[in-house]
């Protein structure tokens, strides 16, 4: 009689886990809360699906945040060039975009939910929909089954929990592999959001909202102590920040989050020096002309009024009287705008899920529990994120992988 596997949990890692045991002739069952696979995947990238990288293991080792270290069997068994050849031999054919990021060539993440679940009834995945699993049963330390909320026992020798982390609950994601690994004796690490917006203390912020800066640079500071630069784009929003570089800088932080500071670099293609000749030449341009109406060639029209305040020069003043004392202190404010970190947004608006079952308690050649005999573990229920750019997905279905062929 065939081994009978039940998989928790229909997103990236569940689906790769559940099609790659039932390739090995398992008899898989995956149980999926919602009415249809794959929700997650469906909005990742705005709805394209950035669902891997094409840098080297070790660029990818760097862009994981918690825990890389336990991932080297899982992403040097199932590469990136692996899941890439993977869809393709499923008929999805990618492409190569900034930062190696991997899009579908489609730009249709759907086209990655259809191959995935091609791929479970290609092999014979019986799919479960709407079935809610409260809990793992478990008798003499091994599993013996789940049971769903509606009370229900289903009997499995082998069981995978890949049910994903707190974000994005709308989904399926809220926690509930959470609630059956503590059960069971797993300790949890503590869920909090990453790549995630960031509430700014400054009220002037509110006053920016729907502007986006592109090419600045922004500096994430613990009290004197540089922690991080990111290069790229962000936007103002009417509670504080967000864009790629925000997301990624939200990665490094952990509570309080009061003790950071962000430093915004306006210009930071520009030397000081650079800059400031680059000033006296448009106040030279713009001579007989009060100081408010002489930066529109140098800033956006939006932020203008912010840096006029923020700088202590008198709007009124014209150009000819400004001092070099005070051209200096502008020079050095386009360069170091300071931003005040109140808060992260909710773990909700989060792209993952810092945080979940500590990686110390997992086998990271097998994604074996060390606690429970034949149960794994796979995708964001672990205590493991990276940052943007394909990693996360990467990291879902290279423990999918891992889990499958060795549950």
């Amino acid at each position: 009689m065939k081994q009978r596997v039940l998989v928790i949990g229909g997103g990236a890692a569940g689906m790769m886990s559940a099609g790659i045991a039932a390739q090995r002739g398992l008899d898989v069952h995956l149980f999926e809360k919602n009415d249809k696979l794959g929700k997650k995947i469906f909005i990742s990238g705005k709805g394209r699906c950035n669902f891997t990288n094409a840098s080297d293991i070790t660029t990818i080792m760097e862009n994981i945040i918690r825990n890389p270290y336990f991932l080297y069997s899982a992403l040097y068994r199932f590469t990136n060039n692996d899941l890439i050849e993977f869809f393709n031999k499923l008929g999805v054919r990618s492409k190569i975009e900034r930062g190696n990021r991997v899009f579908p060539k489609s730009d249709k993440s759907n086209d990655i939910v259809q191959a995935l679940y091609k791929f479970l009834m290609y092999n014979g995945v019986t799919i479960h929909f709407n079935q809610k699993v409260d809990r793992v049963l478990v008798k003499n330390n091994k599993v013996e089954g789940i049971q769903l909320n509606s009370g229900e026992k289903v009997k499995g020798e082998r069981i995978i929990i890949a049910t994903g982390g707190l974000s994005y609950p709308k989904t399926g994601s809220t926690g509930d592999g959470f609630k059956m690994a503590k059960e069971l004796g797993h300790h949890i690490i503590k869920p909090l959001p990453s790549l995630v917006p960031i509430v700014i203390h400054e009220k002037w912020v509110k006053d920016l909202q729907g502007l986006s800066l592109k090419n600045i640079e922004m500096t994430l500071w613990e009290k004197n102590k540089k922690i991080k630069s990111e290069f790229g784009e962000m936007i103002f929003t009417h509670y504080g920040i967000s864009g790629p570089i925000i997301l990624s800088l939200s990665a490094h932080m952990s509570p309080p989050y009061s003790k950071y500071l962000l430093s915004l670099n306006l210009k930071p293609a520009l030397t000081q020096d650079q800059l400031d000749l680059r000033l006296q030449k448009d106040f030279k341009k713009y001579i007989r002309k009060q100081f408010k109406n002489s930066l529109e060639d140098l800033l956006p029209k939006k932020i203008i009024p912010i840096i006029i305040k923020l700088s202590g020069i008198d709007g009124n003043k014209f150009v000819h009287q400004i001092t070099k004392k005070e051209r200096e202190k502008l020079v050095h404010l386009l360069q170091n705008i300071n931003l005040s970190v109140t808060n992260l947004r909710p773990i909700s608006t989060a792209i993952v899920t810092a945080g979940g079952i500590d990686t110390r308690e997992i086998n990271p050649s097998t994604m074996e529990s060390k606690l429970i005999k034949n149960l794994f573990f796979a995708g964001e229920v672990i205590d493991i994120h990276g940052l943007t750019g394909g990693f996360n997905l990467q990291i879902a279905f290279s423990t999918g992988y891992l889990a499958g062929i060795n549950c």
